[in-house]
């Protein structure tokens, strides 16, 4: 399974810079970089919540699932 953060992509369209979104949030403009980047284990609703108010956004455009290939070709052999 792999979610795909997409936040630069509504960084961009919106045409909002990081250190911005940062300080709308409340959190580290590192901490934005690892979300940019795709590095983070886990996310807070809260803090989805703040990004896409602010980006006014679903959760939908920043994050999405991609599936693995094992899922793509019927060769998984997890349950």
């Amino acid at each position: 399974m792999a979610i795909v953060v997409r936040l630069d992509v509504m960084l961009a369209q919106r045409k909002v810079r990081s250190k911005d979104l940062a300080e709308a949030v409340g959190i580290t403009e590192s901490n934005i970089s690892l979300l940019r980047s795709g590095r983070v284990r886990a996310m807070r609703f809260s803090t989805l919540d703040a990004i896409c108010k602010h980006l006014s956004c679903q959760p939908g455009d920043i994050l999405e699932y991609v599936p693995d290939d094992d899922v793509e070709t019927g060769n998984s052999d997890g349950i």
